[in-house]
């Protein structure tokens, strides 16, 4: 008595529903992580999941949303950097858009959690170091997992999006992303473009992402509506074009040249 009352915590196979909710992407490994990205000089903490080809990083073991989030889907390589007389384990990912170190406690943490990230985004378990049976069985099991998640991904992608097209090619500047993912690659990729094409959320439509730079950048989105053999662009006044390329070609000409195509340059 007198002692104040503790807030309920809530269980971990309710915060396990709710990361799976908010990420929608299905679980490799968890545990903890220090992070460090280019440019800072101190590690963080981080409770890190791997979901898919993505690292999530949690402020806290039991915070149901996470605060940082890593795209790895395009690495580059992973290299581990040995600390003489540490007991950590530190290793670098290199990714298009800059490195970002990660150190575990341990050595053998650190090189399962390297050993899942290879295996996740290369689609082939690491053979330069040998593997405990029941680690390479988890390992097995990850990549099968991970082959027919991209499987389902892309037939997703190509059935809702040509079931109907009346064009057989696709625009250049289309990429299938998120709005969330569109916006990221506009801020960081200026220099390829500020118009893209995308899925809409629903997966039965189209979008618009486009990043205007009238003194401070401003990012507008607009739902393209797939007619079967039109599209229409939802604005005050509504726009209908034979084609999605005449919809990307409408927004280029109407902003007389400010808005350009984003296509990634190779």
């Amino acid at each position: 008595r007198g002692q104040p009352e503790e807030k309920p915590q809530p269980a971990p196979r309710q915060i396990f529903h709710e990361r799976q909710r908010i990420t929608g992407l299905p679980l490799y490994l968890q545990g903890y992580l220090s992070a460090r990205h280019s440019g800072c000089q101190e590690f963080r903490v981080y409770w890190t999941e791997l979901r898919g080809t993505m690292l999530f990083f949690y402020d806290d073991k039991k915070a149901p949303k996470y605060s940082q989030k890593l795209d790895i889907s395009s690495l580059i390589s992973a290299t581990s950097l040995h600390l003489d007389g540490s007991s950590f384990a530190q290793f670098t990912l290199m990714l298009p858009n800059g490195e970002v170190e990660l150190k575990a406690n341990d050595r053998e943490c650190g090189k399962e959690w390297k050993d899942f990230i290879l295996t996740v985004t290369k689609l082939s378990i690491p053979s330069d170091e040998p593997l405990l049976p029941g680690q390479l069985t988890r390992m097995h099991e990850v990549l099968e997992k991970e082959k027919k998640r991209r499987i389902t991904l892309n037939n997703s992608c190509s059935t809702s999006l040509k079931r109907s097209s009346p064009q057989t090619t696709m625009p250049a500047c289309f990429h299938a992303v998120s709005r969330q993912e569109a916006a990221e690659l506009l801020a960081k990729n200026t220099s390829c473009g500020s118009l893209i094409l995308r899925p809409s959320s629903d997966s039965k439509s189209y979008a618009i992402t486009a990043r205007y730079d009238l003194g401070d950048p401003c990012l507008k989105h607009y739902r393209v509506l797939d007619k079967g053999t039109s599209y229409s662009i939802e604005l005050e006044r509504r726009v209908t074009l034979p084609s999605l390329q005449d919809v990307v070609n409408y927004f280029v000409t109407q902003t007389q040249g400010n808005l350009k195509p984003f296509v990634m340059q190779t």
